[in-house]
């Protein structure tokens, strides 16, 4: 069912007699409609306790179950093929009436979210591609959507080819293109909003180079022409107890003071979403799949802290508990706020890869002075507390048991030839998951990719492309999770039935690859940049590889992609720190018929070598799976790597076993079983 808006809304308060004569219910409904699945349903219930009268208990009751049969899993704003000429139609009507020649779409929000709410989804709506990542161009005559190599397969099933052309935008950059497009004089508008200043910087050369002229529009021509658009959600703002986050506020609020101390600035505007969780020890549910709560914060050289939020997220219990030097605002005040900074010539520090143009405006031209430097938040917030860690190995350790009872499930329903589908698959392994009391919903909607499907690097099945799983296929399941004490995120890739020699064969390759990686030992001061070409090595030497990064950074109850830490082969000069967790993750890919991806979490530890002359790294396995048996051909892994391959089996069964039923304990002793060289 499609997302029906203010109308069906005003149908079911009608129903239960609440009019838009009692505005705080209505407004709260509002949101919560537009708001993700994956939060408590009875957390709903605290929003509305603020602000409710007594007469109207059952009445809510009623309507809050209702409403949960409109949340977010059915509410759908990407186009289909049949609505993007006809989307793309009124979006140039409006531009033409504007007197504009071309309009650029980015894949985000005002956040400058990978995650991001419905009413944000400009770029699904428009052109139908949903992959978290990509933008799109349109000009008077022609479109380009620009997405890089995890989506090219997607975004060209999704979209409609006479109306948007899709580039791979390693081959073809989207500047590049409007550059290349544009006519001497034509004016390209852009939403401030959605946009950085170093985002802009390249967007505007290119266009200035064609003898162009970028417009800064005050409103969004999509949210202009977008009939039914989705309000912004509503859910409820917690604290996240010290017990799981390891340092208090007022800890994090002296290691930036310090910051600001040293460089001698006097506050900083902190934007991302992640940023303003991990200061504050608060998380919300604005987004699917991550605890994100909408709003901005500015963090002053004295340590106090504005937040800028929507008040009717905040509960009374919580406002009790904020620290005194939190200082509660609403969003219209932000504004307001920066012009200050800016008229009192403050030294204000902005992150010029996160924070939107429309700020950066606001602050420059009120007379601030401006430091372009990294979100002070980026390094502590990724080198986790020892609490933090504690929490990730005993979340991994549950999501594990998850796992397994997942992988027992699907030999019995294959041995048995049973009817499955990709959309079982995550439902089952959602159900298991589920299981656990900490469990707060997937950090990200599960890839389940059978046979050609897995070779869409970020596939996900709905209900148009669920596939039945094959006998003969591979099937890629791409999962995470979120706990109260950690995230998770683990790929597996699985046999159903017997596998071919050369799908053993690239299976066996992308695991010397992720084996590779897991042993490596490097210095201190090394960047993930330096060590992406260990897992590729392997496919290399057979002319394969793949095209996404090796490893991101995870954070804690947080977001399942992080920074600034990166295993990739685009340049970081982040250097990788004990405390940091990442992804190991390579894969492999054959076009039209399978895709292979391992992936485990590591955490970066200290290294003990025996006479070594500088301090050295390593990694600490986090992940407890086992990888598929079948699919390894042991003849083409070296002694050390089966030595390290059967040492992780020993400590998955070692570590699980004691948790599972004996249905599952006995396919985990057998898909852990010792592997051996045949002589």
């Amino acid at each position: 069912m499609s997302y029906q808006g203010d109308d069906h809304l005003q149908q079911l308060l009608k129903k239960y007699r609440i009019e838009k004569t009692v505005p705080a219910v209505y407004d709260i409904m509002s949101g919560v409609l537009a708001a993700p699945n994956d939060i408590d349903p009875n957390s709903w219930q605290v929003l509305i306790s603020d602000q409710r009268n007594p007469d109207l208990d059952q009445q809510l009751y009623s309507l809050r179950q209702q409403l949960e049969k409109y949340r977010q899993d059915e509410l759908s704003v990407a186009a289909s093929k049949s609505d993007i000429a006809k989307r793309l139609k009124l979006l140039r009507d409006y531009l033409q009436r504007q007197k504009l020649d071309g309009f650029i779409i980015p894949r985000t929000d005002e956040y400058q979210g990978e995650y991001i709410a419905a009413y944000a989804e400009r770029l699904g709506w428009l052109s139908g591609f949903t992959g978290s990542s990509g933008l799109a161009v349109v000009l008077r005559d022609q479109a380009g959507l620009f997405v890089d190599g995890r989506y090219i397969l997607q975004a060209a099933q999704q979209t409609d080819s006479s109306c948007f052309q899709v580039f791979l935008s390693s081959e073809q950059s989207s500047d590049g293109w409007l550059n290349a497009q544009l006519k001497k004089g034509q004016r390209i508008g852009i939403d401030p909003w959605l946009h950085t200043p170093n985002q802009l910087q390249r967007l505007k050369n290119a266009i200035e180079k064609a003898h162009g002229h970028l417009v800064m529009l005050e409103q969004n021509p999509i949210d202009e022409v977008w009939v039914g658009r989705p309000p912004r959600p509503l859910a409820p703002v917690n604290l996240h107890p010290l017990q799981y986050a390891g340092w208090s506020t007022a800890e994090k609020a002296a290691i930036l003071a310090k910051e600001l101390q040293q460089k001698q600035l006097d506050a900083v505007v902190l934007t991302a979403p992640e940023s303003v969780a991990w200061l504050l020890n608060v998380r919300g549910g604005d987004v699917p799949n991550t605890p994100f709560v909408h709003s901005f914060v500015i963090f002053y050289q004295d340590q106090q802290i504005h937040w800028y939020v929507d008040i009717r997220k905040i509960t009374r219990k919580l406002q009790q508990s904020l620290p005194a030097n939190i200082h509660l605002l609403p969003c219209e005040y932000f504004a307001k706020t920066l012009e200050k900074l800016g008229s009192d010539r403050r030294h204000v520090l902005l992150d010029p890869d996160i924070v939107a143009v429309w700020i950066y405006n606001r602050l420059e031209q009120a007379g601030a002075v401006i430091h372009k430097q990294p979100d002070p938040c980026l390094l502590p917030r990724a080198c986790k507390t020892s609490t933090e860690i504690q929490g990730a190995r005993a979340s991994h350790l549950r999501d594990g048991v998850a796992i397994v009872q997942l992988l027992a499930w699907l030999s019995d329903q294959v041995k048995a030839k049973k009817k499955i589908t990709e959309l079982d698959v995550a439902a089952q392994l959602y159900q298991f998951r589920c299981q656990n009391s900490l469990f707060r919903g997937t950090s990200f909607e599960t890839i389940a990719g059978s046979g050609p499907n897995g070779a869409i690097v970020h596939y996900r099945p709905t209900p148009v492309s669920n596939r039945v799983v094959q006998h003969g296929e591979l099937l890629l399941l791409d999962s995470g999770g979120q706990y109260l004490d950690g995230t998770t995120d683990i790929t597996r890739t699985m046999a159903i039935g017997d596998p071919t020699p050369i799908m053993k064969k690239h299976f066996t390759l992308v695991l010397k690859g992720h084996i590779s990686l897991a042993m490596a030992k490097f210095p201190k001061g090394v960047s993930g940049h330096q060590l992406d070409a260990i897992a590729r090595y392997h496919l290399w030497q057979h002319g394969l590889n793949y095209d996404h990064g090796t490893g991101h950074g995870v954070g804690s109850y947080l977001s399942v992609h992080e920074g600034p830490q990166r295993i990739a082969t685009a340049p970081n000069q982040v250097a990788l720190q004990p405390g940091m967790i990442l992804s190991n993750e390579p894969g492999y890919y054959k076009k039209g018929a399978y895709g292979i991806r391992l992936e485990n979490l590591v955490l970066v530890v200290p290294a003990i070598i025996d006479g070594a002359e500088r301090e050295m790294l390593g990694f600490e396995t986090l992940t407890l799976a086992p990888f598929d048996r079948r699919l390894i051909d042991v003849s083409l892994l070296t002694v050390e790597e089966l030595g390290w391959l059967n040492n992780y089996h020993q400590q998955v069964q070692q570590q699980l076993a004691q948790h599972l039923n004996q249905q599952s304990r006995e396919y985990l002793n057998w898909a852990t079983a010792k592997l051996t060289k045949v002589s």
